[in-house]
């Protein structure tokens, strides 16, 4: 299955996890405190990473959808 969306929910806590595994996708933002979802147009590139990241998180708020 190929990755469509990927967010992250409220709750992040700026582990630097999801930037660490997939700094492709992933950035932390200093002013938001959170972790944030770069722009991409195609999100299957990086889906092992993407699914990755968020089987690491420790508190579980990167999100993805596939189609």
């Amino acid at each position: 299955m190929e990755i469509i969306k990927v967010w992250i929910e409220e709750g992040c806590v700026t582990c630097g996890n999801s930037e660490e595994v997939c700094p492709e996708i992933f950035e932390i933002d200093i002013e938001s405190g959170t972790a944030i979802v770069k722009d991409s147009d195609d999100f299957t590139v990086y889906s092992e990473k993407i699914r990755l990241a968020a089987e690491s998180c420790p508190v579980g708020v990167i999100k993805f959808e596939e189609s």
